[in-house]
């Protein structure tokens, strides 16, 4: 039973059991580090699991035990009580519970760092018993044992001198014990690259495995240095970086601090700092001399410098050593504790790393240049060898000399003595050195015999043949005998059948091993511990003895025998793990046999080697890796279908987290590979990379798991994409209760393909390209999806009405992601295709059929003809908008997510990661601002009401010099100052601080944000325009998703007064009234932005600096000459100064309309399209060409939800332009139907009509702007409804002043 967790019981009104977890925080079997959960006991094994996850999967276990044990379970698997109530375990993983949601508010409520101890501070091999109170959670994959090591012999013996071997073997070593807590040394491995010190750390890598990190040293000892120590996190017992730079150290303190087991403050990005005492031992690989110019300096006390022999092995030795030392990790470690404790830890206390003090030491390096000339001139004068020093500088580019005080202070290391003053060939000199010391430079120093001195001769290195060594020879045994015949001499034996099976049980066999002639075929059961390799490689289908001996010949030398078909190799090795742990498939036709139970080993003896038989500890797989069992599943059934749900792995659309995600995508690969399935993903590796890095607790794992991965099939891959596959296809559908209608065409294309009632498997062949279309995600894609599936047409014509009506349960999961893209989803620009259709002139159709009514056949074609030109408006509007899809695909490449995915699905990736329920901040805004008040859905400040949306304030009026001045990513700054995210707030200030950086083309600043990730997409101007537009979609939508109606991540149920929006508001008020104190008037407040009439310089510094004690940032976006205010939302202004200077601008739809815009105020040419109107609804518009006819006649003409046009002189064909009242209508015909058509009075009633006069068409006859312009009718246009509306704008104005005075004269000043 965990402390941490009780199961309770409780009883709903509705009679249901619900079986719920209390947490509780005084367990000692829960840990969390600050706030944040750390670690959960597991009473099975007693280690300590860190995965949060797994966690809470130990916590739903306990639930459903406790619940079986308490209630019965039926035969269909339901939980019931003892009177038959049904029983509902309410289990955390199951997110309608609400119970992960508890979880998370138990974790900040529980005291900080309670219970905390320091995980796997010691190594664990796998065969060591642990106890709780030892805090483990993690195990080597081998045990420690004497065994041996002739690749690592080899490899060290080549590439290392015995002296520096013992270097590396005693800081391993140092680790296993213990000890290496407690020394204060790191190991820099330098050596070009080739000369194994890669290997070394490889190898290193591999004995730790899972206690090492990876660090970066540069930025340790470099200036900015601010979040460095983040690696550092888990505490691990090694750290390596493989090619380190430390020739210009900045700063040593962090890193000597590391070394030192000091210590140091843990700074992780989004998180407060919190100290920790450092465990880590440090390997360092480089190509570069370690910046030690002071060799009083503490790094150099420190150091401990490797150097390699450069020696190297051929190839192919080279390739197999590696391949063995995998399988001698247990061996080495127990020969590194052996180096270890015979040195004893303080043995290299003392050590001083001599030569690279020589190789970094200017000075040194100075006075080895001029050796001969101070062997000369001894004794010296300060002044001399300076005069030589700063020569020395200049002709080796260093720049400037160190200090002349200076530079005799560390002169005096290379001499015996010193002398203030002496006298110099009968000169009184100051600064005098004498005695040089030359024995520093004695190993440097080679005196050569130019007269025949020995030479050396340096040998070719002989090119070596692949080989099968030597132990891998097999031959007829001797007298019939083997290694095995005395192992396993007394161990059950029997013989096989014709059939090849074993002839008898096993509990009835008498026979044993030596009673049987082991040339023929038998069977004999085995120590559990002796484990066999078999290797049956074929190649063109056939075994191969070369294959199989090439392959063996990469494993420790043991002994081995020849399968009875000749063909296979069986090597022995006793196993020193459990063998129970062992996973059965080493590689592709390369299995590990364990021998169980009644599992027995079949053999005929016909060749073998005669060797020992090896021990083995290491470099096999274990089940899963020691982890959770994999799925089960079908072998995918082509590449196409690989990919497909590769993809949809690494958007975890099958699991919540990475490593069960990479391990379904590991096991897809492999059984693939494994049922000789022809594939080549490695163009997927970078993805599958940056998935697994992403890991939270188990991107090693991930990582090690990808290194085992086949990328590619043994055959070359069948699958070539045509042409066509990589090309973009837009399709639309059209839905009827009878027919179902799809078209679709290849981007570029000028012909569209049309599908009436197409069969379920062309649909399919669709779905497989690059589907985009216009609002798909949320309908189009469901009807293809629905389609597949074999809906008939009725039952799809249902579901589309359930989707139009927004209906529970009218979408597929699945459905979401069948498309590429869907432009409604990524346009900035949220409008119908209709509306876009108008909007780029593209030629306008719309179905003039009812939806709710069977389509006769004859109208196929045409509502087909009508799909078609919805497809090309699709590609046209996409054209459109490519701007926004570009800005889509960087969103997509920041959250690693699909193009297809929604704005707001990138938005909670790229924010939250893979936290699915963040803590959100909730913060009362009265104690910022005193007097606020929010009750019953209202707010009041100061008297006023600031709006739920954005306060919005106006004196209308004329006014003059009028500055505008807007508040830079008001909504977003709020966010900021509110810490509204929590910890993640610092990754949302990033992305803002970016898009302003870029904006002001501060590029370098935008490079370092968000930890460096934006700096690819910053190599050129146009890539930053790009990534500024994506950061712009980020930065409002996530504002947009803050205040929602919906429920999502970035929505708090607390927040039901929109803090974001309403801290501007209520900053925008207090500013207004501190101004208005001042005696300075403000005409206009509008959300983010402010108007001041007589602005000046001091008005401006005085906004700016009120600004920035609430964290925002004016910009003075303009100044206007002149502005006509007429109410909150409508105004027209002509600008002083600036890149407008003089042009005039205008607010709100009076002032806008083309018409009034240019025949008022810029006395601009009137075209046709500025004598255009368009028009929306959300049922449908109909022209009433009644005109002429008798009353109570109508023509009514359907046009469509959307359409453009032009008021038309009465008696030029000109019709009414009216709109279906739809629901208003039912509701009102439905009324007069139950009253009888009269009142109470008896009177009659209007008879109520489903049509009216579309809003502001009124007075007007009306004809679709295309139609006018097609037919040449322009002079049909009415002008007056244009003239009336310029007449309204000069009426608006004249409220206030003499429009012409004010349209037309200069300023006032």
């Amino acid at each position: 039973m965990k402390q941490y967790v009780k199961p309770c019981i409780s009883e709903t009104k509705n009679g249901t059991i619900e079986v719920h977890p209390e947490f509780q925080a005084n367990g000692k079997d829960f840990m969390t580090k600050g706030n944040r959960f750390y670690a959960v006991l597991d009473p099975k094994t007693n280690f300590w699991i860190t995965d949060e996850s797994e966690a809470i999967d130990l916590v739903d276990e306990q639930l459903y035990s406790f619940a079986r044990e308490k209630f019965v379970e039926t035969d269909d698997g339901r939980l019931v009580n003892d009177i038959g109530k049904p029983v509902k375990v309410l289990s955390v993983n199951n997110y309608q519970t609400k119970k992960l949601k508890e979880w998370k508010e138990f974790l900040t409520k529980v005291a900080p760092n309670h219970n905390y101890h320091p995980l796997d501070s010691d190594i664990t091999p796998i065969d060591t018993e642990v106890k709780p109170s030892q805090y483990r959670s993690k195990r080597l994959l081998y045990s420690i044992a004497e065994g041996t090591t002739n690749a690592y012999e080899k490899f060290m013996s080549t590439c290392y001198s015995a002296e520096e071997r013992q270097k590396i073997e005693w800081a391993i070593g140092s680790i296993f014990t213990g000890e290496s807590k407690h020394i204060q040394k790191f190991i820099v491995m330098y050596g070009a690259p080739g000369t194994g010190k890669s290997t070394v750390m490889n190898l290193i890598q591999d004995l730790f495995e899972g206690y090492w990190t990876a660090f970066d040293v540069n930025s340790l000892v470099s200036r900015n240095n601010q979040f460095a120590t983040a690696a550092f996190k888990d505490n691990p017992l090694v750290a390596i970086h493989h090619d380190c730079d430390m020739s210009k150290i900045h700063d040593n303190s962090i890193f000597n601090s590391l070394v030192s087991h000091e210590t140091i403050y843990i700074n992780e990005k989004g998180k407060p700092q919190y100290p920790m005492r450092i465990s880590s031992f440090i390997f360092l690989g480089t190509n570069e001399i370690v910046d030690v110019p002071d060799t009083k300096r503490g790094i150099v006390r420190r150091m401990i410098d490797v150097y390699p022999t450069g020696r190297t092995l051929p190839k192919e030795e080279y390739d197999i050593c590696v391949e063995n030392m995998r399988f001698e990790l247990g061996a080495i470690a127990y020969h590194c504790i052996q180096v270890f404790e015979s040195l004893g830890k303080n043995y290299y206390n003392s050590y001083s790393p001599t030569q690279m003090i020589n190789k970094s030491n200017i000075l040194r390096n100075f006075i080895f240049d001029k050796y001969d000339e101070f062997v000369r001139t001894d004794p010296i004068s300060r002044d001399m060898a300076y005069d030589w020093y700063r020569d020395y500088f200049e002709k080796s580019g260093l720049g400037y000399a160190p200090k002349r005080i200076i530079f005799g202070e560390q002169l005096r290391e290379y001499f015996e003595s010193y002398k203030d003053r002496a006298r110099l060939d009968g000169k009184l000199i100051r600064h005098v050195y004498s005695g040089f010391r030359r024995s520093m430079f004695a190993d440097d120093i080679v005196e050569i015999d130019c007269n025949g001195g020995a030479s050396v001769e340096v040998e070719a290195e002989e090119k070596v043949e692949p080989d099968i060594p030597e132990w891998l020879r097999f031959e007829e045994p001797k007298d019939g005998k083997c290694k095995l015949d005395d192992i396993l001499a007394d161990y059950p034996a029997q013989y096989a059948t014709d059939q090849g099976g074993p002839k008898n049980k096993w509990p009835k066999v008498k026979t044993k091993l030596r009673d049987l002639d082991q040339s023929k075929l038998h069977y004999v059961k085995v120590p559990v511990n002796l484990i066999v390799l078999d290797f049956d490689i074929k190649v063109n289908g056939k075994k191969s003895l070369d294959a199989n001996l090439e392959a063996a010949s990469k494993f420790p030398e043991t002994y081995g025998e020849v399968s009875q078909s000749g063909s296979a190799i069986h090597l022995h090795y006793w196993y020193d793990g459990d063998p129970t742990e062992l996973s059965r498939v080493y590689d592709l036709d390369v299995e590990v046999k364990v021998y169980t139970g009644d599992a027995s080993l079949r053999r005929r003896l016909t060749k073998c080697n005669n060797r020992e038989i090896a021990h083995i500890s290491s470099g096999l797989p274990l089940k899963g890796d020691g982890k959770k069992k994999m799925l089960d599943f079908k072998v995918v059934e082509n590449e196409r279908m690989l990919r497909c749900m590769i993809k949809k792995n690494l958007n975890k659309e099958y699991h919540g987290y990475t490593k069960p995600s990479m391990d379904y995508i590991f096991k897809l690969v492999e059984d693939a590979y494994n049922a000789g399935k022809k594939y080549d993903i490695t163009d997927m590796r970078p993805a599958i990379m940056e998935f697994a890095v992403n890991s939270t607790n188990n991107s090693q794992y991930c990582l090690k798991l990808m290194n085992k991965m086949h990328w590619k099939s043994d055959e070359p891959s069948v699958y070539i994409p045509s042409p066509e596959e990589n090309k973009i296809v837009f399709f639309d559908v059209e839905v009827f209760p009878n027919v179902f209608i799809c078209c679709w065409k290849y981007q570029g294309s000028s012909e569209v393909t049309r599908m009436i009632n197409p069969k379920p498997i062309e649909i399919e062949e669709l779905c497989k390209k690059k589907l985009v279309g216009f609002n798909n995600r949320k309908y189009d894609n469901h009807i293809l999806y629905a389609w597949m599936q074999g809906y008939s047409n009725d039952q799809l014509f249902r579901l589309s009405q359930r989707i139009i009506a927004n209906s529970l349960n009218s979408s597929f999961v699945e459905a979401y992601n069948l498309s590429y893209a869907d432009i409604y989803d990524f346009s900035s620009k949220k409008q119908s295709l209709k509306k876009w259709e108008i909007e780029l002139g593209i030629h306008h159709m719309e179905n003039s059929y009812p939806w709710d009514q069977p389509l006769p056949k004859e109208h196929w074609n045409e509502v087909a003809d009508y799909c078609c030109n919805d497809v090309d408006a699709t590609e046209v509007t996409f054209d459109a908008c490519k701007q926004d899809f570009i800005a889509r695909e960087v969103l997509a490449d920041l959250s690693g997510l699909s193009v297809n995915h929604s704005t707001r699905q990138h938005c909670t990736k790229i924010i939250f990661g893979n936290d699915k329920n963040p803590t959100l901040v909730y913060t009362d805004l009265s104690k910022e601002f005193p007097g606020y008040e929010f009750k019953n859905g209202k707010s009041l400040y100061l008297g006023e009401d600031p709006s739920e949306g954005g306060y919005v304030y106006a004196e209308p009026g004329i006014y003059y010099r009028a500055g505008l001045l807007d508040v830079e990513s008001l909504h977003p700054h709020s966010i900021i100052a509110l810490n509204l995210f929590g910890e993640y707030t610092w990754r949302y200030k990033d992305i803002l601080e970016a898009r302003l950086a870029i904006k002001h083309h501060d590029i370098e600043k935008a490079r370092g944000m968000l930890g460096g990730v934006l700096a690819k997409y910053l190599e050129s101007e146009e890539q930053a325009d790009k990534l500024a537009k994506a950061l712009k979609i980020i930065i409002n939508s996530i504002y947009g998703y803050t205040c929602a109606t919906f429920a999502n991540p970035f929505k708090s149920p607390e927040n039901v007064d929109n803090i974001v929006a309403k801290r501007g508001a209520l900053f925008m008020m207090t500013l207004k009234k501190k101004l208005q104190d001042m005696g300075i008037q403000v005409i206009h407040v509008k959300t983010d932005s402010i108007k001041i009439p007589n602005i000046t310089k001091e008005i401006i510094d005085f906004v700016n600096d009120f600004g920035h004690k609430y964290g925002y940032n004016f910009d003075h976006e303009a100044t206007y000459e002149k502005i006509c205010l007429v109410n909150k939302s409508t105004y027209i202004a002509r600008y002083d100064g600036g890149k407008h200077d003089g042009e005039w601008t205008a607010t709100g739809k009076q002032f806008q309309v083309p018409y009034v815009f240019k025949t008022l105020f810029t006395h601009e040419d009137v075209v046709f399209d500025d004598l255009c109107e368009s028009f929306e609804t959300k049922t449908a518009f109909y022209l009433d060409r009644a005109e002429g006819h008798p009353e109570g006649y109508h023509d009514y003409k359907f046009v469509g939800r959307v359409g453009r046009f032009c008021p038309v002189r009465p008696g030029t064909g000109g019709g009414f332009l009216m709109r279906d009242k739809g629901e208003t209508y039912i509701k009102q015909k439905a009324a007069y139907d139950k009253c009888g058509g009269v009142n109470e009075k008896g009177k009659p009633l209007k008879v109520p009509s489903k049509y009216a006069l579309a809003t502001g068409t009124d007075g007007y006859l009306w004809r679709e702007a295309e139609q006018v312009k097609s037919m040449h009718l322009e002079k049909d246009i009415d002008i007056r409804y244009y003239a009336k509306l310029a007449d309204d704008a000069v009426m608006a104005i004249s409220q206030f002043g003499d429009f012409d005075a004010f349209a037309n004269a200069e300023a006032p000043f």
